[in-house]
């Protein structure tokens, strides 16, 4: 079964095939800047990459000339529309509602869209991608999986804020987790590696948004990100956790609006406002090279990992496994050493050898005498798509 993979973005989208069960991705592409005068989508299949540039002023547009590329004769992977028998799609926020992958119809459309009002960036372009894709393949059965339906195991103590409660009730305010597709896909690789179902794990995904989830058994207990994606981990642009006191205070001192607040703690703040730079590797690069703001904010940026580590530890009465994943997680090995300097309280005790050593497929950092084990596993949020998708189909 030929299972295509759509993640739609605001101004992007992704796209990969697959061959199902045997998980053999056969080609992927990425259209960037849709919307934009310089859009341009990159193909690669084996060794092959092609780049394609011309204005795309929609998503309709940039999945036509995906289509348009999965079919050629020379370098595609199709030879008709028919050959798709089933679209995946990463939905951001399922609510309350959806605790599992579905198959798309109208009613689910239509919670997608009545969600719109809590993931205003994602669903409305994940919501464009389906409709776009049930035009372009009709014959095909459309899935979403979304990535808060991993985080619906978490408890009541876990999820819920110490608001009035017919508030909470009301407006659904509750914690509803992120990066759930991400954190399902590395931490069953973990237990594998462990040859042990009953596990406690914490995974640490860290790109340019960041979280972590304590999993216990498979199932997700507890996560940093909350209603929105903006608490837990300083990140590339989020602050992370604040004192929700430092809101009124700025808006009194500035004299600036909740949205002029909410855009500086999205889009100013993290490591861009301690130190004018979102890339990790800069920020590595000019710490090493004496720059303190730089220091500061990488020895910050550890720090509250390591607290979230303290936390979910004892949340669990135990560890067994340490993740890292994703863009930092993958490639850092600064950050992984930072975040597991001095955890040996914790068992945590990682092999600076193993560490700096290039990353391409699931390994074991953790030294001899660790009694937690340190992996790291670079995340495929697009195969488990897949892999949901194709088991949705056929259970």
């Amino acid at each position: 079964m030929k299972i295509l993979v759509i993640n739609s973005g605001s101004s992007s989208l992704k796209f990969k095939v697959y061959n199902m069960p045997e998980e053999k991705m056969l080609c992927s592409g990425l259209i960037e800047r849709i919307g934009e005068k310089t859009s341009r989508l990159i193909y690669k299949k084996e060794d092959l990459e092609l780049i394609h540039e011309e204005s795309i002023e929609s998503h309709e547009k940039g999945l036509t000339i995906a289509v348009r590329f999965l079919m050629n004769k020379e370098y595609g992977v199709i030879s008709s529309a028919k050959d798709i028998m089933t679209v995946g799609h990463r939905v951001v926020h399922g609510g309350r509602d959806f605790f599992d992958t579905v198959e798309i119809d109208e009613k689910v459309k239509f919670d997608i869209e009545r969600l719109f009002s809590l993931a205003p960036l994602h669903n409305p372009a994940n919501l464009t991608g389906i409709e776009v894709a049930e035009q372009l393949f009709p014959h095909a059965k459309q899935i979403a999986v979304f990535d808060t339906s991993f985080h619906q195991t978490m408890p009541e103590k876990a999820y819920l804020y110490a608001l009035p409660k017919d508030m909470s009730e009301k407006y659904a305010i509750r914690n509803y987790g992120f990066h759930g597709t991400s954190h399902k896909y590395v931490s069953e690789i973990a237990q594998k590696m462990l040859n042990k179902k009953d596990s406690k794990i914490i995974s640490l995904h860290l790109g340019n948004g960041c979280s972590v989830t304590a999993i216990e058994n498979g199932k997700s207990l507890d996560h940093s990100l909350g209603f929105g994606p903006a608490t837990g981990l300083i990140m590339g642009t989020r602050s992370g956790d604040i004192d929700h006191s430092i809101l009124p205070f700025i808006s009194k001192q500035y004299g600036i609006s909740i949205d002029e607040i909410e855009d500086i703690l999205n889009k100013k703040s993290g490591m861009l406002g301690l130190t004018g730079k979102t890339d990790m590797r800069d920020i590595v690069d000019a710490a090493e090279q004496g720059n303190k703001d730089c220091q500061l904010a990488l020895s910050m940026n550890a720090y509250r990992i390591q607290k979230y580590i303290g936390a979910y530890t004892a949340a669990m009465n135990g560890l067994d496994a340490l993740i890292f994943t994703a863009g930092i997680g993958e490639n850092s090995a600064y950050i992984r050493n930072e975040v597991c300097k001095n955890m040996t309280y914790l068992g945590i005790e990682i092999d600076e050898f193993k560490n700096n050593r290039k990353i391409v497929s699931p390994v074991d950092i953790s030294n001899s005498v660790s009694k937690v084990r340190i992996f790291v596993i670079p995340t495929n949020e697009e195969l488990e798509i897949a892999k949901q998708s194709y088991n949705t189909m056929t259970n």
